[in-house]
């Protein structure tokens, strides 16, 4: 073993660094960035290129950067509070700051997030598949309309034979293979929609698109806000933070992982917004998918590239609901059963919790036709609040002395930031939907 002079000068033996320990680092920091990726690219990916056409190029830059910036903060908060205690889950850190109240509010925040958000994947997978009211599905496309290439049935035997094996992993790193996966389909998404614009560019079809928001109305401005949540929804992971932390055990590992993640979430986002920005202009709609079926009238584009875009994301959101399962399904146990074991080594209370959330994510998708609205409400205010507001109020309260005067700054401007933007989103989507009634 090599030897080291301290300041000294006596013999201090240097710990050897061999290379299969770089390898093995390096490969769990890899497997993390996956699970932090996947978490954080869901269906947010889909409204992305319709903020484009609110604020236009350079604000929807910046935006994604600054918002990325902030989450980096947020979970920098989090993961600092976390080691300095000795909590394993949100909740509990939570706790230690707020006390029970803290906790509840973490594990309802959670709840209606990703149970929305499982509901909705669900829906997408639906539509994709076997279509939604005058709009066919692939798999009618394809084989014609059928019983087994129903919307139940198709969501059915994706429930059986895709979600159900995913969910029952019992540790969030088993998964870092169908994240890689998930990732991969992503990618291949964004580059599609790019091939895709850039062949339109070259045959004179695209127009340029708006760099500044166009305001030609009085309820424009306060229009811009309602892009905050969608971006905000979009950067929302913190509920796995300590899932894939605590299988991690590597604080520095951990925060590598998260800002690789950051950068490439934030670069697949701003390529698939400008792309599909310029592939379909101001027809663009809040889900990018839409305008990918073919009775959208985009019959400029190719069946082939059609489907395989639909059905990339498709099997991208299939990876994404256990992450999101994992994350809910944890949450609910701990506000249910607070003192009882790590749930992953109950079977008696895993399986039939996981068997359950299922369910009834299954029937919620068959009954609810469409759940866009309550899918932005949920940005605005439980997607807020895990990924701003209580990380700034754990900052704030500074329970174990480690927040600087810099740290207070920031926390309080991540606060007012989001509650200003929540309300006035709120506000505004209230507006717009009593005004498409009336």
């Amino acid at each position: 073993m090599s030897l080291a002079k301290n300041v000294a000068g006596a013999d201090i033996p240097l710990l050897p660094k061999t290379e299969s320990n770089t390898r093995e680092n390096k490969l769990l920091i890899l497997r993390a960035v996956f699970n932090v990726s996947t978490s954080i690219i869901g269906a947010g990916i889909m409204s992305v290129p319709a903020t484009l056409k609110v604020l236009g190029v350079i604000p929807a830059f910046v935006l994604i950067v600054l918002i990325a910036l902030l989450v980096d903060i947020s979970v920098d908060f989090m993961l600092r509070f976390t080691y300095a205690g000795e909590s394993k889950t949100y909740a509990a850190l939570m706790n230690e700051s707020f006390g029970k109240i803290g906790s509840v509010a973490v594990q309802i925040s959670v709840m209606i997030t990703n149970l929305g958000c499982l509901i909705m994947y669900l829906i997408i997978i639906g539509d994709v598949l076997s279509g939604q009211g005058e709009h066919l599905g692939v798999l009618q496309e394809w084989f014609g309309i059928h019983w087994w290439n129903s919307r139940n049935f198709a969501i059915l035997f994706i429930v059986l034979f895709v979600m159900l094996p995913l969910v029952l992993y019992r540790r969030i790193e088993s998964l870092w293979l169908s994240s890689a996966l998930a990732v991969l389909l992503a990618i291949v998404f964004v580059v599609i929609c790019s091939v895709m614009a850039i062949t339109e560019i070259l045959k004179g079809k695209t127009v340029s698109p708006r760099m500044l928001p166009q305001m030609d109305n009085g309820t424009s401005f306060f229009n811009l806000f309602t892009a905050v949540p969608v971006i905000v929804t979009a950067f929302t992971f913190h509920f796995n933070v300590h899932p894939i932390g605590t299988e991690l055990g590597k604080p520095a590992a951990m925060s590598s992982a998260v800002k690789i993640s950051l950068v490439l979430c934030a670069a697949i986002y701003f390529s698939i917004g400008i792309f599909g920005y310029l592939l379909f202009g101001d027809s663009i709609m809040p889900d990018i998918l839409v305008n990918f079926d073919k009775s959208s009238g985009t019959s400029a584009i190719s069946s082939l590239l059609n489907d395989i875009v639909r059905l990339s994301y498709a099997f991208h959101l299939m990876l994404v609901f256990p992450l999101l399962n994992f994350s809910l399904r944890a949450n609910i146990d701990e506000l249910v059963f607070p003192k009882k074991p790590f749930l992953a080594t109950d079977t008696k209370r895993f399986v039939p919790l996981s068997l359950v959330l299922l369910a009834f994510s299954y029937v919620a998708a068959i009954f609810i036709p469409s759940i866009w609205y309550i899918f932005q409400f949920m940005g605005s205010t439980a997607g807020v609040c895990i990924a701003f507001i209580f990380p700034g109020a754990i900052c704030l309260r500074d329970v174990h002395g480690i927040s600087s005067r810099k740290d207070k700054i920031i926390a309080v401007i991540m606060i007012v930031q989001a509650v200003v933007t929540s309300l006035v989103t709120i506000g505004t989507n209230i507006y717009n939907m009593s005004g498409n009634r009336s």
